[in-house]
């Protein structure tokens, strides 16, 4: 792929490296994100509406090193690889592996269908913690200076039904859940602001207030790009 886009003169792969079905990327801290996480123990055969599976144990994921070789491969090519760690939403695989991720603890497995998933991470300082060693590592092996982290099709269910996230919601001041998810991604963009970098998201980021540092990537249309270039944001047209 890398061949490819160098051959047609583009200069960025952007990487979706974390989904419900899989968590594709090893990080040190945290062993069960591949040992768990990475693994689906079948995956959809045919349409949705079919309903079929194929009953077949899917996995695989990057090694660090692999990372490293294959972004140092793209630097030869002048192919920058953008990574995407999917939050809050997305998040299946990762609390799979870590279930106190999660609103409620519950365990669950990884992903096996397609579409969108009401489990989804717990704006708590666990979640917080976690996002960060990951974001850590991640931005340790990829020199690009942006980072997506995804902000895409969360279901706000599991916040409605939290005791906590309606607590936080009150002590921070937000009038509703789409305002929590712009919390959730303020605190990320600090913190990846912090390490020099910046972030991408998908144009849902803009629904609770856009973060400051945030350019955001427009797919349900253009509107949203409209909205974040009217409010002085970097924008990258994708609908």
């Amino acid at each position: 792929l890398v061949d490819v886009i160098a051959a047609h003169k583009l200069n960025v792969l952007h990487l979706h490296l974390t989904e419900d079905q899989g968590w594709r990327i090893e990080i040190k801290k945290y062993p069960r994100l591949t040992e768990i996480g990475s693994i689906r123990k079948e995956s959809m055969l045919g349409h949705y509406r079919d309903q079929k599976y194929d009953g077949k144990p899917h996995g695989g994921f990057y090694t660090q090193d692999e990372i490293r070789d294959l972004v140092s491969y793209a630097q030869r090519k002048f192919v920058t690889i953008v990574p995407e760690i999917e939050m809050p939403g997305h998040a299946l695989a990762a609390i799979a592996a870590y279930p106190e991720l999660g609103c409620t603890g519950e365990q669950y497995e990884v992903g096996t269908k397609w579409g969108v998933e009401e489990r989804v991470f717990c704006p708590n300082e666990k979640t917080f913690e976690f996002l960060e060693n990951v974001l850590t590592e991640v931005i340790d092996l990829f020199p690009s200076q942006y980072i997506h982290i995804g902000g895409d099709e969360c279901p706000k269910t599991a916040w409605k039904n939290s005791q906590f996230c309606q607590d936080l919601m009150k002590k921070e001041g937000l009038k509703d859940e789409h305002e929590l998810q712009s919390y959730f991604i303020r605190r990320i963009d600090k913190f990846v602001t912090s390490k020099g970098r910046k972030i991408i998201g998908w144009d849902e980021i803009l629904e609770g207030g856009l973060s400051p540092n945030a350019t955001v990537m427009s797919w349900r249309g253009v509107e949203g790009g409209i909205t974040a270039a009217k409010q002085k944001h970097d924008v990258i047209m994708t609908p």
